[in-house]
């Protein structure tokens, strides 16, 4: 069994965006500039956001935090996205989620500017994603995508089965491992809360993508031997042994799974560390456009 280490790997390629960094501004170009915009004061939320401006510092990136009350308008935060799409320092924003439940999601994806778009989540790069044209590619995909090229794990003409349909990661994982790509020209069958007999379907899987949210649900006897997984999910479990009163759990029970495993990411330190290099890799990108 190959532990597929997210964190290692995302290390690397930080090393790598720090280097072109360099080169840019080097070459009188400015480096390049992430922000991100959190509304209210979610615990999980934030810890994340704070691991994104920590890793902009790591590789040399300008980048601004916009916090928010939880109580804010729609209206307000859709002014407050306005002012980076129109703000020329600014190569790429993020919109934390989720959001308060006053606010309509997809209202707010659709405000931010495609062009500084780093969490590929817009319509326009989802639709050029879908016609394998250049774009930004969802971070946490595009993660998992990197992960597989770099431990070269074989994907041709692979059963991929992905568990779950969100626009988040299901969903464009399910299209770009079937494109021709170094991670792709898999056959994927996208599964969801409605499959039936959904056990025979992962037991054929020779990739699993497991990203449904629910702790531990993937287990040993839903898989074959030699298969390669995937755990995108992370839940806090009450567990009175932890100093803070909770351990971290994926959507696969790692210990079973990962005896019949050839490669296997853990949680955490699998798919979430990737899903920051990658979201910097989308701004290197907006950064090199801009010129």
């Amino acid at each position: 069994m190959i532990l597929l280490d997210g964190k290692a790997t995302s290390n690397k390629i930080k090393e790598e965006i720090a280097i072109e960094v360099q080169e840019l501004t080097k070459s009188g170009i400015r480096a390049p500039h992430l922000a991100a915009i959190l509304v209210g004061d979610n615990g999980a939320s934030l810890t994340y956001v704070n691991a994104k401006v920590k890793a902009c510092a790591k590789a040399g990136f300008e980048s601004t935090l916009v916090t928010l009350p939880l109580d804010i308008s729609e209206d307000g935060l859709l002014n407050e996205i306005e002012k980076l799409n129109t703000n020329p320092e600014i190569d790429g924003f993020i919109v934390q989620l989720p959001l308060p439940k006053h606010i309509d999601e997809q209202k707010v994806l659709m405000a931010v500017n495609p062009d500084k778009d780093v969490d590929g989540f817009h319509p326009t790069n989802v639709g050029k994603m879908a016609l394998n044209l250049p774009t930004f590619l969802p971070a946490t995909p595009f993660g998992i995508l990197e992960l597989l090229e770099r431990y070269k794990v074989e994907t041709s003409g692979k059963h991929v089965v992905v568990i779950g349909r969100s626009h988040i990661v299901g969903s464009p994982m399910s299209i770009l491992m079937s494109q021709k790509r170094a991670a792709g020209n898999a056959t994927v069958t996208i599964t969801h809360s409605r499959t039936k007999n959904l056990k025979e379907i992962t037991l054929q899987a020779d990739i699993i993508v497991a990203a449904l949210g629910i702790p531990e649900f993937l287990t040993a006897d839903m898989v074959k031997d030699g298969v390669t997984v995937i755990d995108v999910g992370i839940t806090r479990i009450e567990d009175k042994t932890k100093k803070n009163g909770f351990r971290l759990a994926g959507d696969v029970h790692f210990e079973s799974v990962s005896k019949k495993s050839n490669f296997i990411t853990p949680v955490p330190g699998g798919v979430g560390p990737m899903t920051i290099a990658m979201l910097m890799k989308n701004t290197l990108l907006a950064a090199k456009r801009r010129g």
